[in-house]
């Protein structure tokens, strides 16, 4: 008891312990997460995102499609039957930042891809209530009219082969190329149809 009292009346002494016991416990939880290969490397056919699926990542981040939608399937029985097999950690190795998200006015996004066609999405984006006539989400339109144009599209791929994403070179000298004639609409869906597809979705 008397250590007890030491410790707790005299401020200095009981935060360093406290700081001592806060690191401790953040280095036993995260140390082991480094040795989990399934933590840390990509779940079978997960590939990088193409030049257009990565321009369209960027619109989704401005645009703030993070604010309403989540990317993370949680592993409960209401989540996976309604939007599929729950997320893991592999298929997010190359995603940074990460989307994950918290808040679903509307649904979790991370099984969409393929779940409808590329004509769906466009509609969909253009007027949500042309197909889904409850839906609050507003309306993209101007994805459709505006040109796609990312300047920085070989340096952003650059960038991300810094912190281990695959690029090859000619992955990186070819994206212009890829982005060339499209719109921001197009680069949109190639983000949207692209999410989720590694692991089978239970429909």
């Amino acid at each position: 008891m008397r250590l007890q009292e030491k410790v707790e009346t005299k401020v200095g002494v009981l935060i360093v312990l406290s700081i001592v016991v806060v690191l401790w416990g953040g280095l036993a939880q995260i140390v082991p997460l480094f040795f989990q290969k399934s933590l840390t490397e990509p779940v079978q056919g997960l590939e990088p995102y193409t030049a257009l699926q990565l321009a369209g990542r960027d619109i989704y981040i401005r645009e703030g499609c993070v604010g309403c939608h989540s990317q993370m399937i949680r592993p409960f029985r209401a989540e996976t039957e309604r939007y599929g097999h729950y997320s893991v950690a592999g298929e997010f190795i190359y995603d940074r930042p990460f989307l994950w998200g918290s808040k679903r006015t509307g649904p979790d996004l991370h099984r969409v891809g393929g779940r409808y066609s590329d004509d769906w999405h466009r509609v969909h984006l253009i007027n949500p209530r042309d197909v889904v006539p409850e839906s609050i989400m507003p309306a993209y339109a101007w994805l459709e009219e505006n040109e796609l144009d990312d300047p920085y599209i070989q340096n952003k791929m650059r960038a991300l082969t810094i912190v281990g994403t695959p690029y090859t070179e000619e992955q990186i000298a070819n994206a212009p190329a890829a982005l060339e004639g499209k719109k921001e609409m197009d680069a949109m869906i190639a983000y949207l149809q692209g999410l989720g597809i590694q692991v089978k979705v239970r429909r």
